[in-house]
């Protein structure tokens, strides 16, 4: 039986991604039209002026940061497998490669959304330290102004981005060679490690590092955490293991990908399973240390989401549903063997989660601005419109994946390990 090697895009993933993609604009137009964050004139302030600017720009923030650090987790599965020469990912190594192009189109969408928000528009509620007449005043603004400052922030974003797409392109490059390559040839084979390397350790000074704090932490610059880069990692990561695992159970159901079998379905749910606890793991861990030490300066972060004195503040329900999806679901629904092998449980559980992830990005970037402005609560508004503009981030995150799927065979050709991932048994 002739293998399905090719990918031809079915007509319901591209009407189902542009639609999704329809959503996002539509949301985007209502949001320019009602918002007005490009009127002028609103700075830092309480009015509903202001409040429109913010919104706009944090719901195009939060979902481009959220949605690109799910396709970047693609490449990094890629290579930290390639760097650790297993064999068993091969049979669907395409499809992580085909997510991550989207890091080709969400990079630069993402720089221009967030360069924009600094540079252009003069709204200060999202990043304080942008004011720079407040930060004069401000000591611990003042104090941390060598790096929260607009060019900083420009340079260190613009070459993470720019790093992450040179080593994917990089990458999928000489993968692509390696089915020209005679039979029995390793050269791209051992360069391929040598790029996955190269990311892995770009991808450890941005992610798990430095590029949090300034997309993600500094919107409470007041506050900090050592633990948030990991914290931010671990969510985006288990999205991203979660995404993956929809595009295999799709692409299998289409009769694609013949080669993976239950094994590897079962290996993708532990990867789902186990960084779920560990996502949980430093959520506990940043949560309890913050709250035994009770030292005003960091327990403020978890008061403005979760209320004080035993009232429950307006995030109080996201806080705690997130915990409920992305700990809870997970450890009790998936840490049975046969759950993990249930292709219906898996896709319902991969939607969940990203879902999770998506809700705990949401929380990390609303009530601090949310508190700047005065809001007494939680807008059900403003969620609806951060939800539509993240559905259509999703729409091009599924568009792009499905015409990377269609540039190259599904199973690498002439790589050592392909055996290896073929008759895969754990």
């Amino acid at each position: 039986m002739a293998l399905k090697e090719q990918f031809e895009i079915p007509g319901g993933l591209k009407k189902w991604s542009l639609a999704l993609m329809g959503i996002g604009v539509l949301t985007l137009i209502l949001g320019v039209v009602y918002l007005h964050p490009f009127s002028g004139g609103h700075g830092e302030g309480h009015g509903e002026e202001a409040y429109g600017a913010t919104k706009f720009w944090m719901a195009l923030m939060q979902n481009g940061i959220f949605w690109l650090l799910v396709t970047a987790a693609s490449f990094f599965f890629v290579s930290v497998t390639t760097l650790a020469q297993g064999g068993w990912q091969l049979s669907f190594r395409r499809v992580p490669e085909a997510i991550s192009g989207g890091i080709n189109v969400l990079g630069p969408i993402v720089l221009v959304i967030l360069l924009a928000y600094v540079w252009v528009s003069d709204d200060h509620n999202i990043y304080h330290w942008k004011d720079v007449e407040h930060v004069k005043h401000d000591e611990k603004l003042s104090w941390k102004s060598g790096f929260l400052n607009p060019t900083f922030y420009t340079v260190l974003s613009v070459a993470s981005v720019g790093l992450w797409i040179f080593f994917r392109n990089w990458y999928r490059k000489n993968s692509l060679a390696e089915d020209l390559a005679p039979k029995g040839e390793t050269k791209h084979y051992w360069k391929s490690l040598a790029i996955a390397a190269a990311f892995l350790v770009t991808y450890g000074l941005t992610v798990m590092s430095t590029l949090p704090w300034m997309w993600l932490m500094s919107i409470d610059a007041h506050w900090f955490s050592t633990m948030y880069s990991w914290y931010t990692f671990a969510s985006s990561w288990v999205a991203g293991i979660s995404l993956m695992m929809l595009f295999v159970v799709y692409l299998k159901n289409l009769g694609y990908l013949e080669y993976v079998t239950e094994e590897h379905i079962h290996d993708i749910g532990k990867f789902m399973f186990a960084f779920s606890v560990f996502w949980t793991y430093l959520w506990f861990s940043q949560y309890m240390l913050i709250w035994y030490s009770n030292q005003p300066e960091e327990t403020e972060y978890f008061i403005d989401r979760i209320g004080a004195g035993g009232k429950g503040g307006p995030f109080k329900a996201i806080f705690l549903l997130n915990l409920i999806i992305n700990f809870l679901a997970p450890l009790l629904i998936l840490m049975r063997r046969g759950a993990k092998r249930n292709y219906t449980i898996v896709t319902i559980m991969a939607v969940v989660i990203i879902f999770g992830h998506w809700l705990d990005f949401y929380q990390m970037v609303t009530p601090g601005p949310l508190k700047k402005l005065g809001q007494a609560s939680n807008s059900l508004s403003y969620f609806l419109y951060s939800l539509g503009v993240g559905l259509g981030f999703l729409g091009l995150v599924l568009w792009l994946a499905g015409r990377y799927l269609t540039k190259a065979p599904l199973l690498p050709k002439n790589h050592p390990l392909v055996k290896e991932s073929v008759i895969h048994h754990t």
